[in-house]
């Protein structure tokens, strides 16, 4: 598939927040819409050679304090220099906390915690604490491309630097998404069109995704020198979930942290040209735990891992045919022979989600369109438990009968007469009754009825 990243115009489903001048912006009142959109303020970009050279020193001097090698081919003087000691500092309080989540991971691990408590696993799953955090529009498509070449090819990507902005063509083209959605057991029902996966066979998974290769970890951006950076990528968004209605509610929105191997870094460029980007999640100000007044309250998180296509379902402990049940034999959730892959082979995505509002999702392909209907569905998600909103992608809403019994209640319609007494009373409902010789009744299940 040949997706072309543009950088004229502004992106048509970028929050309303992200919309306004940085001095009234709804939600964060101080939202850099360069950081945040990647335009000027005049409303374009820019690429004068002398914006994208700082541009390129701030993501060397971004890889040095993430413990990365910097890229040799950017020209950075003595600036790197200049700023090592500085650099080695910041590296040296971080190792003091090594295991410090930023806030909106913090919401995440916990659920990550509570949901995997009952399977007793030998060893806890934690999202990365170490990653290259996108803290600013067009990181992501600097770090797609070599900064002196025009190309990047790998097994599932090939990307080109073309006149426009850049081009990706993945792997795949998907066109049907037949057989693609699994939810995994544990949290919230499971609509049948869906496939209920056990719960374990998620906790492998993921366990599986926050190990990648080491090519997957590869940076485009310094792949063409002897000791290329190798980590993973990290993006905040805020996508609007409910719009603001002047006068009786505030904008509405959520946050999904997305995490890719190095090597997918386009994936994340591509969402934050329709999404935006939120900043860099460790500060308070991008806090949306701190920002009631226009949070939801609910976390998403999306985990880019192709490699899992290489598991298989015995290793995931999916039970042979003789021991699955019904649902799992309708869902293929089981195995005959020990060399079955997972899904066939095929690419899918995962999902583990709960009614606080939390939602987790593992995806096994760089196709763009993944990522994209990942974040409307985790909007979905946030709109039917938050309610008061709608999304185009809602189905699989969970759902409740209710009945308006009216702002009257009579008599049943079989009760014909208008004149009732006591008598008539004991005789429709005596059995529920301990009748009393005074003249009334009490009722058996609620003595306080009488």
């Amino acid at each position: 598939m040949s997706r072309a990243i543009m950088r004229q115009g502004l992106p048509r489903h970028m929050p309303p927040h992200y919309r306004q001048s940085p001095s009234h912006t709804r939600g964060f009142p101080n939202v850099d819409i360069k950081k945040a959109i990647g335009l000027e303020q005049e409303g374009y970009f820019s690429d004068e050679p002398h914006l994208r050279q700082r541009h390129l020193l701030n993501i060397n001097l971004t890889l040095a304090a993430a413990g990365q090698p910097i890229c040799q081919q950017v020209n950075a003087g003595d600036f790197i220099d200049t700023a090592a000691d500085l650099v080695d500092s910041y590296r040296a309080q971080s190792r003091l906390v090594p295991n410090y989540l930023c806030p909106a991971d913090q919401r995440i691990q916990q659920f990550l915690s509570t949901y995997f408590a009952d399977l007793q696993l030998p060893l806890p799953l934690r999202l990365p604490t170490s990653t290259l955090i996108l803290h600013r529009y067009g990181i992501a498509r600097e770090l797609s491309l070599p900064p002196v070449g025009d190309r990047f090819e790998s097994d599932i990507i090939k990307s080109y630097r073309v006149r426009q902005g850049v081009l990706h063509n993945t792997l795949r083209d998907r066109r049907t998404t037949k057989g693609s959605f699994h939810i995994a057991e544990g949290g919230l029902p499971i609509p049948s069109d869906k496939r209920a996966a056990p719960k374990v066979a998620f906790a492998r998974l993921l366990a599986a995704a926050l190990n990648p290769p080491r090519e997957l970890l590869r940076l485009p951006f310094t792949s063409e020198q002897q000791d290329p950076a190798e980590c993973f990528v990290s993006l905040l968004i805020r996508p609007t979930v409910c719009p603001a209605v002047p006068g009786i509610l505030p904008e509405k929105n959520m946050e999904i942290r997305f995490f890719a191997p190095g090597s997918m870094v386009s994936n994340l460029d591509f969402i934050e040209s329709i999404f935006g980007n939120a900043g860099n999640p460790h500060l308070p100000e991008n806090d949306a735990g701190l920002d009631i007044d226009h949070w939801t309250g609910h976390s998403g998180c999306v985990i880019l891992a192709p490699h899992l296509l290489r598991m298989t379902k015995k290793e995931l402990g999916l039970p042979h045919y003789d021991q699955a049940t019904r649902r799992q034999r309708a869902d293929r959730m089981f195995w005959r022979d020990e060399s079955e892959p997972y899904n066939d082979g095929e690419p899918y995505k995962i999902t583990a989600r709960d009614a606080t509002g939390t939602i987790v999702t593992l995806i096994t392909d760089n196709y763009f369109g993944y990522c994209k209907k990942e974040v409307k569905t985790q909007i979905s998600f946030s709109a039917n438990l938050f309610g008061l909103a709608e999304e185009e992608h809602a189905g699989g809403a969970l759902t409740f009968a209710c009945r308006n019994h009216g702002e009257e209640y009579g008599a049943d319609s079989h009760i014909r007469s208008t004149d009732h007494g006591f008598d008539e009373v004991k005789s429709l409902f005596g059995e529920i009754m301990d009748l009393q010789p005074e003249g009334y009744g009490i009722d058996r299940r609620y003595p306080q009825l009488i």
